[in-house]
């Protein structure tokens, strides 16, 4: 499956999550964004060989949900949804709650 295809999969599957639009692909963080929202990029693609072949490839994204309530359950939904991602550690700035993530997606999970 192609990157875009495997990307416009997840962004349709972030949205999903977030019940609404507010999901935002490599924007800078001076762009104006409507909370709550997702910001996402790509970083890598992790491959594993064997063989001398590729026989598995997943594209890694760091994920970042910023909210403007402590007790939203987003993360959790984020967390329930991807079998291939970790949560990092939250932290808060300009009164904003800020809880990333690492995610491998290949698209079908």
């Amino acid at each position: 499956m192609e990157t875009k295809v495997r990307r416009q999969i997840l962004h349709n599957k972030l949205c999903d999550i977030l019940g609404s639009t507010n999901v935002y692909y490599q924007s800078p963080s001076s762009a104006k964004m409507h909370y709550p929202c997702i910001r996402y990029k790509r970083v890598t693609n992790r491959s594993m060989r064997a063989d001398n072949k590729r026989y598995l490839s997943h594209d890694a994204y760091e994920i970042l949900y910023i909210s403007e309530y402590p007790d939203d359950d987003t993360p959790d939904k984020l967390e329930d949804a991807f079998p291939y991602i970790r949560r990092e550690s939250r932290y808060i700035g300009d009164g904003l709650y800020h809880d990333p993530f690492y995610l491998y997606f290949k698209g079908g999970n």
